[in-house]
Parts: structure tokens; C-alpha cells; sequence
């Protein structure tokens, strides 16, 4: 089993940064492919980004690109979001996932994941 626990959520001005780390817990770190979602209020959890388990290869969401940044390090078994540029559509509940299952075109799909924490809040006020 592997859990995660997200942090770093809050409330931000419009145009302002947050960080959110996930730490994982359960299994080596290392093996993981870790994914973020979002699920706004009366909207499905969609994909955020992902990263491989390396770091050497990542993905967005065309929303997300060139405002958000995920990272990884191994060592300290924490997978991050930077979050740039925010935007009142940018408010959700935040989860991170994690999965083992092979790299490929599938990656942003939610049914991939098999772990997933509980999630944090990140309100954008306009």
C-alpha cells in the first residue's frame, strides 16, 4: 500500500504562487509515477500533470502550461506542484496520485492511478 498526504493548500490573491508537496509513504518512492488532479466545486477531478518516475519526463494540462511545475525528489520521497500566475479558475481541491503502471499516452488518465491522498484546498481570490 502506499499513502500520500498532501500540503500546502490555502488562500492566494489572483497572480500569486503556491507550492503544494505530497509525501509519500509505503512503498519506494522510486517506483512511482506521481500524478496531480483537481477537482472543482460541481466539476469531475481532471488531470493536472504528471512526472515520470526519474523526473526526466513530465506532462500538463494545456490549463496548467508554462504556469505550473512538477518535480520530484527521491530522496526525500515528496513529490511538489509549483503553481504560478493563479487564477480564480484555478480554485479546486488539489490530490496527488501515484502509480506503478508503464509511462505512456494513458498517463493523464485518471483511472491510471491506484493511490491517491486526500486532497487540499486552494482557493484563488480574483
Amino acid at each position: 500500500q502506499v499513502q500520500l498526504v498532501e500540503s500546502g493548500g490555502g488562500l492566494v490573491q489572483a497572480g500569486g504562487s503556491l507550492r503544494l508537496p505530497c509525501a509519500a509513504f509505503g512503498r519506494p518512492f522510486s517506483i512511482l509515477i506521481m500524478g496531480w488532479f483537481r477537482q472543482a466545486p460541481g466539476k469531475a477531478r481532471r488531470f493536472v500533470a504528471t512526472i515520470n518516475r526519474s523526473g526526466s519526463n513530465t506532462r500538463y494540462a494545456d490549463s496548467v502550461k508554462g504556469r505550473f511545475t512538477v518535480s520530484r525528489d527521491n530522496a526525500k520521497n515528496t513529490a511538489y506542484l509549483q503553481m504560478n500566475s493563479l487564477n480564480a479558475e484555478d480554485t479546486a481541491v488539489y490530490f496527488c496520485a501515484a502509480t506503478r503502471t508503464v509511462w505512456g499516452s494513458n498517463i493523464g488518465t485518471r483511472d491510471e492511478y491506484s493511490y491517491w491522498g486526500q486532497g487540499t484546498q486552494v482557493t484563488v481570490s480574483s
